[in-house]
């Protein structure tokens, strides 16, 4: 799942974009993602972790949103394979 930062979110347009802490192209966000999470709105420099996924235009957009706080502190209880 990657991570990465808020760039820009515009409330009113209903869109914005998260650039990935990996590198490479931003992942497009819309709100109808954001409300899926639970959250009311982004803000720029927040911390999210999300899945990509193909819409029906065949673009990628950022899904399955969670602050990248909770992802990391969740890791440890579900990671360890022995």
């Amino acid at each position: 799942m990657p991570i990465g930062t808020v760039k820009f979110f515009n409330e009113n347009k209903g869109y914005g974009f998260i650039q990935p802490d990996e590198g490479g192209n931003d992942a497009f966000v819309h709100m109808t993602a954001v409300e899926r999470a639970g959250m009311r709105s982004l803000r720029q420099d927040q911390r999210l972790s999300y899945e990509l996924e193909e819409d029906r235009r065949g673009k990628m957009s950022a899904v399955n949103l969670k602050p990248a706080e909770e992802t990391a502190q969740g890791a440890p209880a579900t990671g360890a394979a022995e």
